[in-house]
Parts: structure tokens; sequence; C-alpha cells
């Protein structure tokens, strides 16, 4: 019987964390001469500094191959987190955590520059609980190329791999896991759920747990084009323009340029180099809104396809259950869009327990902690 139930990342560097991000790229980018099958560890290092967790025991920094945007092998660079204590029998199980949006620049990387506070408060219950932690950042946060926000297969390999690169390098890791995202990491999660048992059988998936997922954009996004009004969400124009910098990354062949003014290409362009709050700031600083970054509509079949290739979370074909979490006044990523996520999957036939909560995106997060651990207690 199937059943439901009733983070934004604050970003902003010194100059000696970027030059530490530049250092990263320069090693993991000439490591290797030739791309590895998928989770296979290039470089493996002591964790930042600002990355680091006090209730680690241990933790390091893994540059690991994945896959990229159009298909093709990628590097990407991910954390892991190992409980205090002796590992149990069989070792530790594994969560792999994909974070919320942090930006496209290579200074927004959380394994070189750490978490907000709320993840990094979440990664410590789930350690203090008994489970390994492995973040990825995804594929080109910190490393070279650009990171296509939000291409749903890539973010999934991406976490899928991230189990894969740190089991290969800690005999104390189980090959028993979950992954587990908020905001822009509840859309990866869910991807990765989606092909998590046959992308690698050899890991043993146990299910999923996705809160405040940006699930329904490519509907909202049809009635995007010039005059589209100030909406009232949270960093829309900064969220529209790290998508729309995607699409041209994972689909070259179209004409992205020909849909955007002037100021909207100059958006996109910096958007490929700026962390979200920076990202938000300069686009109310030149006063550019969704209306005012296009020139047509993004309905047009040719786009609206890609984007829907793009950006489309599956409701059906999971083998594992899943959690869903929303808050209700959410104004970064809409409660309508969660909620018809979750009745989609249920007429799909998912496995899926869904519940609101009364905060909005951030707080949320914290509100469906104790759900969500009670969820990854029950399966992992």
């Amino acid at each position: 019987m199937k059943r439901t139930r009733g983070f934004l990342r604050v970003a902003g560097l010194a100059a000696a964390v970027a030059t530490t991000v530049s250092a990263g790229l320069v090693s993991a980018s000439t490591a290797v001469a030739a791309p590895q099958a998928p989770g296979t560890v290039v470089r493996d290092v002591d964790l930042p500094a600002p990355a680091r967790l006090a209730a680690a025991s241990g933790q390091r920094q893994l540059t690991y191959w994945t896959e990229g945007a159009t298909g093709e092998p990628a590097l990407s660079t991910g954390s892991v987190y190992v409980p205090p204590g002796q590992a149990p029998a069989g070792g530790w199980p594994i969560v792999s955590f994909a974070h919320g949006t942090a930006g496209v620049g290579d200074d927004c990387a959380p394994s070189f520059v750490g978490d907000t506070p709320l993840t990094q408060t979440f990664l410590t219950t789930l350690l203090n609980a008994g489970y390994a932690v492995v973040a990825t950042d995804y594929v080109g946060l910190g490393t070279d190329g650009v990171h296509a926000y939000l291409h749903g297969r890539s973010e999934g390999a991406a976490v899928i791999d991230m189990v894969r690169a740190a089991t290969s390098v800690d005999p104390d890791l189980s090959r028993r896991w979950m992954a587990v995202g908020h905001s822009q990491g509840g859309h990866a999660t869910m991807f990765a759920a989606h092909a998590a048992t046959r992308y690698a059988p050899e890991l043993d998936f146990r299910g999923a747990s996705a809160t405040g997922t940006p699930a329904n954009l490519e509907l909202a996004l049809l009635i995007g084009g010039p005059g589209f009004p100030n909406v009232g969400l949270n960093g829309l124009t900064a969220f529209a323009a790290f998508i729309i910098d995607g699409l041209r990354i994972a689909r070259p062949d179209l004409p992205i340029d020909d849909y955007l003014t002037p100021a909207g290409a100059e958006l996109v362009r910096e958007s490929e180099t700026t962390c979200y709050l920076p990202l938000v700031s300069r686009a109310s600083e030149v006063g550019v809104g969704v209306g005012e970054m296009l020139s047509r509509p993004l309905a047009e079949p040719r786009i609206h396809d890609a984007l829907n290739d793009y950006l489309a979370v599956p409701t059906s074909g999971y083998d594992r259950p899943l959690f869903l979490g929303h808050g209700l006044p959410d104004q970064t990523v809409p409660f309508p869009l969660g909620a018809k996520l979750a009745a989609d999957l249920l007429v799909g036939g998912q496995d899926v327990t869904a519940r609101a909560y009364p905060g909005e995106h951030r707080v949320s997060f914290t509100q469906a902690t104790p759900d969500v651990l009670a969820f990854v207690r029950a399966h992992l």
C-alpha cells in the first residue's frame, strides 16, 4: 500500500579561500590524463578548514569522476565526514547529502568554503546519530568547467558517485546508503533516487528524503518572457540566471542568447562566477528582473522541451521509499510546486511520505529534521 502523510546557501569568500579553491582546481584538473570510471578518486586530501565539522572524527575532500551535463565524464569534488567512535559491523551507513543553492562560481563550493550554519547543524545531527556523511559539490563547483545548476541527471549522478568515491577510499564505510537533500539538493536527491539502483547496482540504496524541492519549474517557466512581473519570490532573478546559464551548458546546440536582452545576457554571464546572495544583490542593484532578462517567451517549443528535459523531476520509476517535506509559506520554492510533485508521485504509484511544515524555505529545513532523521533510521 502506497502512503502519504500530512536553503539556501550564504556565500562569501576571503581572498585566501579563493586562492585555496584555485589551487584545488589546478590539482583536480591536471592530476589525470584521461577520464576514468564513475566514482574513481583522483585526489584525496584533508578537508579545508572552513568545511570541517567538530563532530567528525575523520574528514577529507575527494575529487572524483562522475557525469557532466552533456553526458560526458567530468570531475566533481566533495566532502567525507566520519562519525566518532568505532565503526559498527559492516561499516558506517552513509547519508549522501545534496546541498542547497550556493551559486555557480568555484568560490561557492561547500567542500572548500563550508556550507550554511543550518546545513552544518543538520550534518552534525546525522554524524551524532551514527551516520557517515558524504556531500558532493556537483560538477563544476570546485572543478574545471561551469556548474549546470539544476541539471537533474548530472547532479543526481554526482550524489551517487560520491558514495562510490567515499567507499573506495575508506574501508570503514558501508555500501548501505540513502540520499538526503534540501532545495537544489532536494532536486538532485530526487534524480539520484530515480537512478540509484540502475546506475550503481553494487551499492545498497535504501531510499531518499527531499525537502524544499524545486519541482515543476519547467511548468512555471512557461510564463517566462518579456514583461514578466515581479511576483515576490525570493531570489527569482538569480535562479533564472543560473538555470539559463546551465541550459547553455547542457544544450550548446540551442541559441539561448537569442532569448536574452543585453541586460539578461550580462547577468547570465555574471552568474558563472558569482555566488547566490551576491547575484541577488547584483540583480537588485541593476534593476533586472525576469521580465527584463528575456527578449522572447520561454514557452517556445524548442526551449520549453529543452527545459523539461533539463529540469523535470521524474514522477514514476522509483524503487525505494521517498520522504518529501515542504514549508507552507515558502517564498523561495512555493508550496504548490512541492505539493504537485507529491500528488504526481502518488498518482504514479510511488512509495512516498509527504509532510508540510509551518516555516518558510530555510526554517522548514530545520523543522523537518526530526522527520527526516526518523525516516533515515527506519530505512538505513
